[in-house]
Protein backbone atom coordinates (compact mmCIF):
# COMPACT_ATOMS: atom_id res chain seq x y z
CA UNK A 1 0.00 0.00 0.00
CA UNK A 2 1.60 3.38 -1.03
CA UNK A 3 -0.20 6.84 0.19
CA UNK A 4 1.01 9.51 -2.26
CA UNK A 5 -0.27 13.23 -2.88
CA UNK A 6 -1.89 14.46 -5.75
CA UNK A 7 -3.93 17.43 -7.12
CA UNK A 8 -7.67 17.34 -6.29
CA UNK A 9 -7.47 17.40 -10.16
CA UNK A 10 -6.03 14.36 -11.18
CA UNK A 11 -7.79 11.35 -13.27
CA UNK A 12 -7.42 8.77 -9.79
CA UNK A 13 -8.97 11.43 -7.25
CA UNK A 14 -11.46 12.54 -10.10
CA UNK A 15 -12.99 9.04 -10.21
CA UNK A 16 -12.49 8.38 -6.24
CA UNK A 17 -14.49 11.83 -5.92
CA UNK A 18 -17.35 10.37 -8.10
CA UNK A 19 -17.40 6.93 -6.28
CA UNK A 20 -17.68 9.33 -3.01
CA UNK A 21 -20.35 11.24 -4.70
CA UNK A 22 -22.58 8.08 -5.17
CA UNK A 23 -22.18 7.06 -1.51
CA UNK A 24 -23.62 10.26 -0.58
CA UNK A 25 -26.32 9.99 -2.92
CA UNK A 26 -27.03 6.01 -1.55
CA UNK A 27 -26.80 7.54 2.14
CA UNK A 28 -28.19 10.87 1.50
CA UNK A 29 -30.00 11.12 -1.21
CA UNK A 30 -28.08 14.24 -2.72
CA UNK A 31 -23.97 14.60 -3.01
CA UNK A 32 -22.06 16.75 -1.53
CA UNK A 33 -22.21 20.31 -2.92
CA UNK A 34 -19.52 21.71 -0.78
CA UNK A 35 -17.70 23.96 -3.40
CA UNK A 36 -13.71 22.01 -3.88
CA UNK A 37 -11.06 23.38 -5.80
CA UNK A 38 -8.01 21.53 -6.71
CA UNK A 39 -6.05 24.87 -5.31
CA UNK A 40 -7.19 24.64 -2.02
CA UNK A 41 -5.77 21.53 -1.30
CA UNK A 42 -2.20 22.89 -2.37
CA UNK A 43 0.75 23.02 -0.44
CA UNK A 44 0.97 25.24 2.17
CA UNK A 45 -2.71 25.42 2.13
CA UNK A 46 -4.06 22.23 2.12
CA UNK A 47 -2.86 18.25 0.31
CA UNK A 48 -4.90 15.82 -1.09
CA UNK A 49 -3.61 11.94 -0.70
CA UNK A 50 -4.35 9.02 -2.76
CA UNK A 51 -3.58 5.80 -1.40
CA UNK A 52 -2.66 3.10 -4.24
CA UNK A 53 -2.79 -0.82 -3.93
CA UNK A 54 -0.53 -2.54 -6.53
CA UNK A 55 -1.41 0.37 -8.66
CA UNK A 56 -4.72 0.99 -7.98
CA UNK A 57 -6.36 4.26 -6.49
CA UNK A 58 -8.28 2.91 -3.36
CA UNK A 59 -8.42 5.59 -0.92
CA UNK A 60 -8.37 9.44 -0.50
CA UNK A 61 -8.27 12.25 1.82
CA UNK A 62 -7.33 16.03 1.72
CA UNK A 63 -7.32 18.54 3.95
CA UNK A 64 -7.50 22.38 3.58
CA UNK A 65 -7.07 26.24 5.43
CA UNK A 66 -10.40 27.12 6.77
CA UNK A 67 -10.56 30.26 8.78
CA UNK A 68 -13.39 32.23 7.92
CA UNK A 69 -14.98 32.67 11.00
CA UNK A 70 -18.42 34.04 9.15
CA UNK A 71 -18.62 29.85 8.54
CA UNK A 72 -17.71 29.20 12.25
CA UNK A 73 -13.92 27.95 11.57
CA UNK A 74 -11.24 29.47 13.56
CA UNK A 75 -7.78 30.77 13.46
CA UNK A 76 -5.42 27.59 12.44
CA UNK A 77 -8.03 25.47 11.50
CA UNK A 78 -7.41 22.73 8.85
CA UNK A 79 -10.49 21.04 7.74
CA UNK A 80 -10.86 17.43 6.57
CA UNK A 81 -12.46 16.99 3.00
CA UNK A 82 -13.15 13.67 0.71
CA UNK A 83 -11.97 11.25 2.90
CA UNK A 84 -13.36 7.56 1.31
CA UNK A 85 -12.07 4.34 0.70
CA UNK A 86 -13.64 2.02 -1.72
CA UNK A 87 -15.97 -0.61 -0.57
CA UNK A 88 -13.03 -3.87 -1.38
CA UNK A 89 -10.59 -2.39 0.67
CA UNK A 90 -12.65 -1.40 3.88
CA UNK A 91 -11.41 -2.54 6.80
CA UNK A 92 -7.68 -2.67 6.88
CA UNK A 93 -6.72 0.30 8.52
CA UNK A 94 -6.41 2.52 5.62
CA UNK A 95 -8.57 5.71 6.36
CA UNK A 96 -6.59 5.44 10.16
CA UNK A 97 -3.40 5.72 7.88
CA UNK A 98 -4.34 8.53 5.58
CA UNK A 99 -5.86 10.75 8.75
CA UNK A 100 -2.47 10.31 10.54
CA UNK A 101 -1.25 11.46 7.81
CA UNK A 102 -3.16 14.68 6.67
CA UNK A 103 -3.32 15.30 10.86
CA UNK A 104 0.96 15.41 10.34
CA UNK A 105 0.97 17.54 7.18
CA UNK A 106 -1.44 19.93 8.56
CA UNK A 107 0.50 20.23 11.96
CA UNK A 108 3.73 20.55 9.89
CA UNK A 109 1.69 23.87 7.56
CA UNK A 110 1.05 25.32 11.42
CA UNK A 111 -2.27 24.25 11.80
CA UNK A 112 -3.78 24.21 15.56
CA UNK A 113 -6.96 22.35 14.82
CA UNK A 114 -8.21 19.38 12.39
CA UNK A 115 -11.64 20.09 12.05
CA UNK A 116 -14.69 17.87 9.65
CA UNK A 117 -18.11 17.24 8.93
CA UNK A 118 -20.00 14.11 8.41
CA UNK A 119 -23.36 12.79 9.07
CA UNK A 120 -25.30 10.54 10.85
CA UNK A 121 -25.43 8.00 8.20
CA UNK A 122 -21.88 7.31 8.30
CA UNK A 123 -21.35 5.50 11.38
CA UNK A 124 -18.29 4.32 10.40
CA UNK A 125 -16.81 7.76 10.06
CA UNK A 126 -17.50 8.91 13.20
CA UNK A 127 -16.35 6.07 14.81
CA UNK A 128 -12.95 6.15 13.37
CA UNK A 129 -12.72 9.95 14.02
CA UNK A 130 -14.09 9.39 17.78
CA UNK A 131 -11.52 6.76 18.29
CA UNK A 132 -9.31 9.11 16.54
CA UNK A 133 -9.43 11.40 19.32
CA UNK A 134 -12.41 13.89 17.62
CA UNK A 135 -14.55 15.45 19.65
CA UNK A 136 -18.49 17.00 18.56
CA UNK A 137 -17.65 20.86 18.35
CA UNK A 138 -20.25 23.73 17.54
CA UNK A 139 -21.51 23.04 14.00
CA UNK A 140 -19.35 24.84 10.55
CA UNK A 141 -19.38 25.44 7.26
CA UNK A 142 -21.65 24.96 4.30
CA UNK A 143 -24.18 21.89 6.41
CA UNK A 144 -23.64 24.06 9.87
CA UNK A 145 -27.82 24.22 9.75
CA UNK A 146 -28.40 20.50 8.46
CA UNK A 147 -29.90 17.94 11.40
CA UNK A 148 -28.17 15.15 10.31
CA UNK A 149 -24.72 17.16 10.03
CA UNK A 150 -21.59 16.58 13.02
CA UNK A 151 -19.09 18.22 13.51
CA UNK A 152 -15.96 17.42 14.80
CA UNK A 153 -12.61 18.96 15.92
CA UNK A 154 -9.33 18.11 17.48
CA UNK A 155 -6.95 19.85 18.63
CA UNK A 156 -3.10 19.71 16.32
CA UNK A 157 -0.93 21.30 19.25
CA UNK A 158 -0.58 19.80 22.86
CA UNK A 159 -2.20 22.12 25.16
CA UNK A 160 0.66 24.12 27.14
CA UNK A 161 0.69 23.49 31.41
CA UNK A 162 1.78 26.05 33.61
Amino acid sequence: MEIRPARYDHPDAVSLDELVQQEYVRRYGDGDITPLAPEMFAPPHGTYLIAYDGGRPVATGGWRRQEDAAEGYRAGDAEIKRMFVVPEARGRGLARRILAALEADARAAGCSRMVLETGIKQPEALELYASSGYAPVEKFGLYRTYDDSRCMAKPLTAERRH
